[in-house]
């Protein structure tokens, strides 16, 4: 993954968030609202004043306000995009930086992927597996092994409950309840 911080994410999301109806003036004046009444040390009155103010040109207040939010700091840049993301989420879900950190995280999933694959048997094999354990936990309950002919059936089975479900653990230690005392 990428060790791109959320300054550096805003320097290269700057063109596509100044372009043309990207923002919606309502939209640039909740998020500047919400850094200034929420987080008031990153946007002060005087500031938020400014970057509201009808008279400037709504791109003309966007690049001034993301430049002061880059030269604020990490944590500004942060809270930024969070804010960004609650008041235009379909925005914020196409933005370059966003697709960059996805497609760096795809190709980190694939190259791992290859090498953890445990089966492509598919879900036949599994049920088949299962059906064969369930069958063979079947045949010891219906017909108990002698106890002189295998004496370490019984120990394996004794364990067996911490591996099966809950469920049938309960019948398979009713089962062996008369001998564990043995073990």
């Amino acid at each position: 993954m990428t060790d791109q911080t959320y300054c550096d994410r805003l320097v290269q999301d700057t063109p596509f968030l100044t372009g043309h109806g990207r923002l919606s003036e309502q939209q640039v004046d909740r998020i500047i609202l919400q850094l200034n009444r929420y987080y008031p040390q990153i946007l002060t009155n005087k500031e938020a004043e400014k970057f509201r103010n009808p008279k400037a040109s709504l791109r003309v207040r966007l690049c001034d306000l993301l430049s002061h939010l880059q030269q604020s700091g990490e944590r500004d840049c942060q809270e930024f995009y969070r804010a960004l993301y609650i008041h235009a989420q379909p925005l914020h879900s196409r933005l370059p930086s966003r697709h960059a950190l996805q497609n760096s995280d795809c190709t980190e999933l694939d190259s791992g992927s290859q090498s953890g694959e445990l089966s492509d048997r598919g879900p036949m094999s599994f049920l088949a597996g299962l059906g064969l354990a369930v069958g063979l936990a079947l045949l010891l309950y219906c017909y108990p092994p002698d106890p002189k002919g295998l004496p370490g059936t019984r120990r394996v089975l004794g364990f067996s409950p911490v591996i099966i479900d809950r469920h049938v653990s309960r019948y398979l230690l009713a089962f062996l309840a008369d001998d564990l005392g043995g073990l």
